[in-house]
């Protein structure tokens, strides 16, 4: 399935001006931070049959990673695309939980995105309204916001998020494979696989892990 644009044209003829896609990614993951992209497409700077329609933008889980680079390096060379990252540590997800990390980071890169980027006040009077994958809305936001479960999947703009999302948290990830080399962290990028539960039974966690998560499989 390939994402449209359908929804975003949508949100535009009732006028909307700012429509923001994010997704998060590693909201699963066993160790790590929760990336979150928050983006937004000049729609009336696109053509019908567009370059960037043709990318081959999806979901980013659907995607080879090799894909998923090129297609990012594209959306950040474009200059009708804007977006900012934003992320919540291992230890402020044992802190607060997954959910509200997750959702703390949503807030922040709306909110760099409209304050930074857009230079938007943060209000209902922006003609802004931010598309959220899955069914929840990002709590104290001042902005119309619309959930589409398996957003990544159905929306444009929510994929390439998605995607971007992913291709940062990925780099995190592969970097933190050179400070601890032996969990794989390059290879699995801090999910639950058999090999990961493997290290953590008999290393242990390391610094980065979610000591709130069930660090164990009974796989093993």
């Amino acid at each position: 399935m390939f994402p449209t644009k359908n929804l975003e044209h949508k949100m535009l003829q009732v006028g909307y001006k700012n429509i923001i896609g994010v997704d998060e990614v590693g909201y699963g993951a066993l160790a790590g931070p929760v990336v979150v992209c928050a983006l937004m497409i000049d729609w009336k700077r696109v053509k019908k049959n567009d370059a960037l329609l043709k990318l081959g933008v999806r979901d980013s889980k659907q995607l080879t990673a090799a894909e998923r680079e090129r297609i990012a390096l594209a959306l950040r060379n474009d200059p009708r695309v804007t977006f900012q990252i934003a992320s919540a540590s291992p230890a402020t997800i044992d802190r607060i939980n997954i959910l509200l990390a997750a959702q703390g980071a949503m807030r922040r890169a709306v909110s760099r995105m409209m304050n930074h980027e857009l230079r938007i006040k943060l209000d209902k009077k922006s003609n802004s309204i931010v598309l959220v994958d899955g069914n929840r809305l990002i709590p104290k936001l001042k902005l119309p916001q619309r959930t589409i479960i398996g957003g990544d999947q159905k929306v444009f703009t929510i994929a390439c998020a998605s995607i971007i999302a992913k291709v940062c948290r990925d780099q995190i990830m592969i970097r933190y494979a050179k400070t601890y080399p032996q969990y794989g962290f390059a290879k699995h990028k801090g999910y639950g696989t058999k090999e990961h539960f493997a290290w953590l039974t008999t290393i242990g966690p390391s610094l980065i892990h979610r000591r709130s998560f069930t660090l164990t499989s009974k796989l093993l």
